[in-house]
């Protein structure tokens, strides 16, 4: 099993060969590939070390599995590319994932979809995930109509630049602005660009994928995307309102019985999920579990996860571990 990592020097690779280590996928050989300016640096994966290369090189190589996280126009000009040789490109960036004839997936939730045929898989947007993993379970109890969301999103989502950003603010340095503003001590309405219809591409992400990774169009979405300066972890506060009236003992309950998930909603303690605490951690957690008394048949929940391991590589990798499972490739 010869696995590709495409970006492997890069803020969410470097966490995808962790992750690889972690749960120990059975690679015979690992090929981190990285730009040509990165080609020929040594990296450590389980006390071996390995030689960086070019895409040209890693393709040559013919990898089984190539995990790309090096941006959307890497991926449009080498997946197919990849996926032409026989390798099952699976890619991080939003390339790919509104393509009808390429698959969305959390493997909890929708890796019944895989087939042998799908040679380029799409990964979705670290918020999304972790709203998905929460609101299925629920979705299929209860049968939601509309779901309101505010993210409250860590620098780290941005990448390396916007981490250096707040930690030069912190530190009184003038430097490099990824943001139009300072992030330290502030809320930035303002994740990715803004588009037509005065949305951000952020927050259409989360009006759409979650329809085509649940398989249903059925139930409206609208959010708002915040940048905070958090350096690991996003956390979203949701509304959602369902066709069918809910039990909240019982929601808890579908929730603590969901993989993936952990609940802690234990507000006479404090115990809620917090970005702080959720970092460096695969789970998604959930609290904050209380009926919308404004409304009738509608949950307010507060979902909060790393958006490195969970919203990117750690989701990346489940997504190989199910297709070597299952003989996908």
């Amino acid at each position: 099993m010869k696995v590709a990592v495409v970006g492997a020097t890069g803020m969410v690779g470097t966490v995808m060969l962790k992750v690889l280590e972690e749960r120990n996928l059975p690679i015979t050989a690992l090929i981190p590939v990285a730009s040509a300016r990165s080609a020929g640096k040594k990296l450590s994966y389980k006390g071996n070390e390995y030689t960086v290369v070019t895409l040209e090189d890693a393709l040559k190589m013919k990898p089984d599995i190539a995990l790309f996280s090096a941006g959307g126009d890497t991926s449009i000009a080498w997946a197919p590319k990849f996926a032409e040789a026989g390798t099952t490109v699976i890619d991080n960036s939003s390339a790919w994932r509104m393509d009808p004839t390429k698959k969305l997936v959390v493997p909890e939730i929708n890796g019944d979809v895989l087939t042998t045929d799908d040679k380029i898989i799409a990964n979705p947007n670290c918020s999304t995930i972790q709203l998905v993993m929460a609101l299925a379970p629920l979705h299929q109890k209860y049968k939601m109509k509309r779901v309101v969301i505010s993210t409250y999103q860590s620098v780290s989502g941005t990448g390396v630049k916007a981490v250096q950003q707040l930690a030069n603010e912190e530190a009184g340095i003038e430097g490099e602005m990824a943001y139009p503003h300072k992030i330290g001590r502030n809320a930035l309405p303002h994740c990715d660009v803004f588009l037509e219809n005065g949305y951000t591409k952020e927050e259409m992400k989360l009006v759409k994928e979650p329809k085509k990774i649940l398989r249903d169009t059925s139930f409206s979405v609208t959010a708002t995307a915040v940048r905070i300066p958090t350096t690991g972890g996003h956390s979203e506060a949701v509304n959602v309102q369902f066709e069918n009236d809910f039990n909240l003992t019982e929601v808890r309950q579908i929730l603590t019985d969901t993989p993936g998930i952990i609940v802690q909603d234990d507000v006479a303690n404090n115990i809620y999920p917090m970005s702080i605490t959720a970092h460096h951690k695969d789970e998604v957690f959930v609290g904050r579990i209380r009926r919308d008394e404004s409304q009738e048949n509608t949950l307010n929940l507060w979902i909060v996860a790393d958006n490195l391991r969970k919203g990117a590589a750690t989701n990346t990798v489940q997504i190989a571990e199910y297709l070597i499972k299952n003989k996908l490739v």
